[in-house]
């Protein structure tokens, strides 16, 4: 009796296999799809970039820059008056103005090593420091995107491709900031950037997009 049901058993999930399949995920189809996809947003953002970068963006921090002790007093009177009057939010909750700011001020230290090249600025001349330059190639923050009430993020397919954006522009920026060799503490420098603020204590970090160092 058990071998005759062991029996039925067997023949029966045999005549079950041929009904089973076992289908393979085609990986070299999902790598193509998303190496297209990952092309087009490439494309998308370069083209963005070609339209916009030396037409549009440079020349709006140029012309709107403000001046930084202007900006500073501004702010501490009223944060968002001075967002409205000299600024852009980016997108989203709880975003930073952005300004275009200009000034100039004696390097303290620099930091030219590094890929995330800074410099320590003293603007008001009392000896401290009360201004970091980034100078890139690496660069944090996306204020030079978000300065430009034209980059809007609803004309980009995702978050993904908005953040390339900002990354390429600050790649694009910073690889035309070019500084004398050698040590540059107790030089004087004259910059143009963008300074991302949320609240006038915030520290100041300038994303610089000019950069002039007396000899």
């Amino acid at each position: 009796m058990r071998w005759t049901t062991l029996t039925i058993l067997l023949v029966g999930l045999g005549l079950g296999m041929p009904g089973c399949r076992i289908v393979k995920t085609d990986t070299k189809t999902d790598d193509a799809a998303n190496a297209a996809t990952q092309n087009s947003e490439t494309a998308r953002v370069d083209q963005v970039l070609a339209e916009t970068l030396d037409s549009k963006l440079l020349p709006l921090i140029a012309q709107n820059a403000v001046a930084l002790a202007d900006l500073k007093a501004a702010a501490l009177a009223d944060m968002d008056a001075a967002g409205k009057a000299h600024g852009n939010r980016g997108a989203g909750a709880g975003v930073p103005w952005n300004f275009p700011v200009k000034g100039e001020g004696v390097i303290l230290s620099a930091n030219l090593e590094s890929r995330a090249r800074k410099a320590e600025i003293d603007t008001d001349g009392d000896g401290k420091a009360d201004l970091t330059l980034q100078l890139g190639p690496v660069i944090a923050g996306t204020a030079l995107r978000d300065v430009a009430p034209f980059y809007d993020f609803g004309q980009f397919r995702d978050q993904i491709e908005f953040a390339q954006l900002a990354r390429a522009i600050n790649d694009k920026v910073s690889a035309t900031i070019t500084l004398p060799q050698g040590d540059l503490t107790g030089r004087r420098v004259v910059f143009t950037g963008v300074l991302p603020l949320l609240k006038p204590t915030d520290p100041i970090v300038v994303t610089a997009v000019q950069v002039k160092v007396a000899p």
